[in-house]
């Protein structure tokens, strides 16, 4: 028997929508692969263009729309109308007397790439990516591996920190750590996610100057309601300011809004009652 061609194996982006959104950054593909002619904007290309890139007709490619319009949309596609298309046209310098205009950015001119069967120059681009995948493959297992020796490093500095901060935002933040390291999206509890008192503030209506005012005695009240609750002190965690430095703050989670809550019920509430919609004329 004949042996199998090679092209099942770039097919298998037709197929996995998993594998066509590992690849989707590459748009770079489409120039190794072929010159491709975008409109005066330099970021759109209309049905037309995107058909004589590929080599192929309109009809295929209002097909892959028809098919797979949300992973489109999601990857640039959409449908222009109105006062939108009207500005369009104009920066574009074409004409048309269709009521709506279908405009693909690169990034869905590749997604069109990795879903067209039968175009020669799809085809390619599949191919392309794949081999650029593999060879990225390699590299990031390199990187991979000292990420995650950077990662021990830095959960060994955390170690130390037991019982200086929080254990709490301590097992948090070893998770994001590691979890980064590996190249993944960290898993961490919504009742986790920390939790800052001027953003609650601004939550209650409060304008920054009204923040400022407030947020100090606010934290130390909430301290203190919560040692009252407990009869624990609120742990910390260490944050770093915007101008590099590191201080160490209350680790508030949202675990701990009730307590927010409280305070803001106990001592702010009657001081602030238009951000709450009362004392409004009706």
């Amino acid at each position: 028997m004949p042996s199998m061609p090679d092209q099942p194996s770039e097919l298998v982006l037709t197929e996995s929508r998993t594998m066509r959104a590992q690849t989707a950054d590459r748009v770079d593909v489409l120039d190794k692969v072929k010159a491709l002619a975008l409109l005066p904007d330099g970021v759109h290309a209309t049905i037309d263009i995107v058909a004589n890139f590929f080599e192929t007709g309109t009809d295929a490619i209002e097909s892959v729309i028809r098919r797979h319009r949300e992973e489109l949309s999601e990857n640039g596609l959409r449908v222009l109308r109105g006062a939108e298309r009207r500005a369009f046209l104009s920066a574009n310098l074409t004409e048309t007397k269709a009521p709506a205009i279908t405009v693909f950015t690169r990034r869905a001119i590749l997604n069109v790439g990795q879903l067209l069967a039968e175009s020669e120059v799809a085809r390619k681009v599949r191919t392309y990516l794949l081999e650029v995948e593999e060879k990225a493959t390699a590299q990031q297992r390199s990187e991979a591996v000292e990420a995650i020796e950077l990662a021990e490093a830095r959960m060994r500095v955390l170690k130390v920190a037991e019982g200086i901060v929080d254990s709490a935002w301590l097992e948090t933040k070893a998770r994001v750590v590691a979890a980064r390291a590996l190249g993944e999206e960290p898993e961490v509890d919504p009742l986790d996610v920390p939790l800052y008192v001027p953003d609650f503030l601004k939550g209650k209506g409060l304008r920054r100057r009204e923040i400022d005012s407030v947020q100090s005695w606010f934290g130390r009240r909430a301290a203190a309601i919560y040692k009252e609750r407990t009869g624990e002190e609120i742990g910390k965690r260490q944050a770093e300011l915007p101008n590099g430095t590191v201080r160490e703050t209350k680790a508030w989670t949202v675990r701990h809004r009730p307590v927010f809550e409280e305070t803001w019920d106990r001592y702010y509430a009657a001081a602030f009652p238009t951000q709450l919609g009362l004392g409004e004329a009706s």
